[in-house]
């Protein structure tokens, strides 16, 4: 089951640009409303310019809870529904642990796991209210695992915005089940933040509207990396007992 553009709005977090632009002007492309979060209105405006469909630009900071508030109470106001919510937004700051200032961290924090946070709650109360209905795809990565030199403050907030989504899948995956929630980890982008030969914004695009829109109570607490289902390790003791009871090993699904 797939959510439609006739039963609310997506939410997109730093549309300004980026891989958040492209997935704006994806979800448009299949019909979706949507309303792109930014810190540049003028930057909003381009990705409303490119998508050719319903467009609303909401100017906040998703660190500053207040804005994330203000912002949402603009589409309460307007009537529109929160159906989709994809956090988006990150900053990446390059930068030696030992010489930067504190507040580099800590901006980092906000942004990265603060926003995420500010508004899954801000999202989550409107699905609630509407029925219990949503999806919510928190855009991930694998430096928490793996960080690389000087990339301390990026690692340390998108690991933790990775445990907030194991966490709110514990505590409300039982009794809100028709919210689903997902980690997708795109892979390495070739935009600001990313790489020169890293994967077309565009075409990431395309996978994080696809698993967005895809709807399914199994997908639950699932992680997506690029286009794939990641499957989660399984011990040689539940292997072994699987094949006991002839049960097959499980297959990632695609997205389309």
């Amino acid at each position: 089951m797939t959510t439609s553009p006739d039963n609310g709005i997506a939410i997109v977090t730093g549309a300004g640009g980026g891989l958040g632009r492209a997935l704006a002007v994806e979800l448009m492309a299949r019909g979706m409303a949507v309303a792109g979060v930014g810190r540049d209105a003028a930057a909003l405006a381009q990705t409303a310019g490119q998508g050719g469909g319903r467009f609303v630009a909401l100017v906040a900071d998703v660190a500053d809870p207040a804005a994330v508030e203000a912002a949402f109470a603009r589409l309460d106001a307007g009537g529109l529904v929160p159906r989709i919510l994809i956090n988006n937004a990150a900053v990446y700051d390059h930068a030696d642990f030992l010489t930067a200032p504190p507040a580099y961290l800590d901006h980092a924090m906000a942004v990265n796991f603060g926003g995420t946070v500010t508004c899954t709650r801000a999202a989550l109360q409107r699905m609630v209210q509407a029925g219990g209905r949503g999806r919510i795809v928190n855009v991930a990565t694998f430096a928490d695992l793996a960080p690389l030199p000087g990339s301390m403050a990026y690692s340390v907030s998108k690991g933790a915005a990775r445990i907030f989504t194991r966490a709110l899948v514990a505590d409300i995956g039982d009794r809100l089940p028709d919210i689903v929630v997902n980690d997708w980890i795109p892979g390495a982008l070739a935009t600001r933040m990313g790489i020169a030969e890293g994967i077309a914004p565009e075409t990431a695009a395309r996978w994080g509207a696809a698993l967005a829109l895809w709807h399914d109570r199994s997908l639950q607490g699932v992680t997506f990396e690029r286009d794939r289902e990641v499957i989660a390790s399984r011990s040689l003791k539940r292997r072994i007992k699987d094949r006991l009871l002839f049960k097959p090993a499980p297959v990632a699904r695609r997205l389309a």
